[in-house]
């Protein structure tokens, strides 16, 4: 089942087309990245999918629902937590959220329980300072507490780590994994290595379209070239397999940087034996021997150039 789905979405400012037919599917309690360039139309899709503004055509369904803009009935399921969010400062992570709880109607046991369980799960359960005083990454963690505190079939995540220094990153990160379970998340973000470590699957935003969509695996999988990349652990080793004859015979493509060698064959698992069978005879042990998989920096690259 699809808790999101984007259908034909346009939406412009003026003469500047910000997106372009997008399609969307994002799959039940998955963590999915929602990737581009800065400006690409990431923030602006987020606050169509919550009815905050007009696309100029097209059709957004949460859970099955359409979403109508200025009609925020489907927001019932949406969790959001924006890319700065804001609090009343004078408050206490408790305050705030008993006042959320009651503006949606919770019961007071409701909004006691969820409250414990949430500032517990991030991390802020014996924090007694008022909110102002926290730091960015506090602020986070709260708003990620306030997101859930609806208990959401659907939590959105606009650029929650772009600017927390890598503790507070990798504390986010954590939290939003640990959730998976519960809701489906979508994470929109720029930053590559963060969808890679908690998304398994992604969309790339390109010039108002998505360029790149699926799961991570099929995505590399897909975009896989045939080849090895072989680590020596001295580049005499690296140097002696590199200039064998029988590799200059078989027509491989072969590339070697100091002690890494890379090498691209025809057939994966015939030219993998190949390599594995050549290494044994010259009794050379390679300290790493992989297939070449895209990164997510690579792809990104490609797709959005």
């Amino acid at each position: 089942m699809n808790i999101l789905e984007i259908k034909g979405l346009h939406k412009s400012f003026g003469s500047n087309t910000v997106l372009n037919g997008l399609d969307l599917e994002v799959p039940e309690h998955s963590i999915f990245g929602f990737m581009g360039q800065n400006g690409a139309g990431k923030t602006t899709t987020m606050k169509m999918v919550l009815g905050l503004l007009k696309p100029n055509s097209g059709n957004i369904y949460v859970c099955g629902e359409e979403v109508k803009y200025g009609e925020t009935k489907t927001n019932r399921n949406i969790g959001y937590l924006p890319d700065v969010p804001q609090f009343y400062g004078y408050m206490k992570p408790t305050e705030y959220l008993k006042l959320c709880g009651e503006i949606t109607g919770l019961t007071k046991n409701e909004i006691k329980e969820r409250s414990e369980k949430l500032l517990s799960l991030v991390g802020i359960s014996n924090s007694n300072r008022r909110i102002g005083g926290f730091s960015r990454g506090m602020k986070q963690r709260l708003g990620i507490a306030q997101a859930l505190l609806n208990e959401p079939k659907l939590l959105i995540c606009d650029e929650p780590t772009s600017a927390l220094d890598p503790i507070g990153r990798k504390e986010i990160l954590d939290i939003l994994l640990s959730v998976k379970g519960k809701t489906t998340v979508i994470f929109s973000t720029h930053i590559l290595s963060d969808v890679e470590r908690i998304c398994d699957h992604v969309a790339i935003l390109n010039k108002g379209e998505i360029a790149l969509s699926g799961t991570l695996s099929e995505i590399k999988e897909k975009y896989r070239r045939d080849s090895f990349i072989i680590d020596f652990i001295s580049e005499r080793d690296a140097i002696c397999f590199y200039e064998c004859e029988e590799l200059k015979a078989s027509k491989v493509q072969v590339k070697r940087d100091g002690n890494q060698i890379i090498v691209k064959v025809s057939n994966i698992k015939s030219g993998g034996q190949f390599l594995i069978d050549l290494l044994s005879k010259k009794q050379i042990t390679p300290i790493k021997f992989e297939i070449m998989e895209p990164t997510l920096e690579n792809l990104f690259m490609e797709v959005t150039q």
